[in-house]
This record gives C-alpha cells, structure tokens and sequence, in this order.
C-alpha cells in the first residue's frame, strides 16, 4: 500500500502546538495517523526559527518547543526537494509546493492565503 504524505506550514504546526484543539492540531492528529508527514531541511529550519520566536515564550517552554520539533521529525520522512516552484505571492512558501510535488502529497495543510489562492479549482 502506497504511503500518503502531507505538508504542513509553518504556521499550521504552530498553531497545532499552541491549540491542542484546534484545526490545525487535529488534522496534524490524522496526517500523523492516516500516512506521514513530509518534511525538507528548509520547512524544518522554518519551524525551528518560528518556534524559537519570543512571542511564544509565554506559551511554550524550550523543553516544549524541543519535544514538538522532535515529534514532527519522528512522524516524518524527510525530503530533499531538486525542483524549483515559483508560483506564491510570497516566494518564502514555494518551499512547501516544492516538497509537496517532490513527495507526492496528497494535500497541503495551509491558512496562508498565499498557498490557498493557488488550489485549483
């Protein structure tokens, strides 16, 4: 049987982290359930700099911010995406169409309007 892959931005794994209830962390909840999570040195490198960010201190520990990294990294494959995409408004997300075509993911986990305007209808 074929292994699903899903992507997830930057701020959709953040948003999991901080809401255990949410969107966000359920749907990391079923990714992680249903198939794997795909990752790229670049996606990882984001969600560490993001993570680390002072703004989240009041809400995360570093033992937290470590273990969530460690979580995604174990429930990953990682990929090494050879293909250039330019297609977003914000060329800081190209990373995740590039990963998601590189793996074949079956979606793009994203409430980034810069991802959600490219779906094709």
């Amino acid at each position: 049987m074929m292994n699903e892959f899903f992507v997830f931005d930057t701020n959709s794994l953040i948003s999991a982290v901080l809401f255990e209830n949410s969107k966000n962390a359920k749907a990391l909840d079923k990714g992680m359930l249903k198939g794997s999570l795909a990752i790229s040195v670049k996606t990882i490198r984001e969600l560490s700099d993001v993570i680390f960010r002072e703004k989240f201190d009041p809400y995360l520990t570093d033992d937290d911010r470590l273990e969530f990294i460690a979580k995604i990294q174990s429930k990953s494959r990682i990929f090494s995406p050879t293909i250039s995409i330019q297609e977003c408004r914000d060329p800081k997300d190209d990373k995740f169409l590039e990963l998601a075509v590189t793996c074949g993911a079956s979606c793009i986990i994203s409430g980034d309007k810069d991802l959600l305007v490219l779906h094709p209808s």
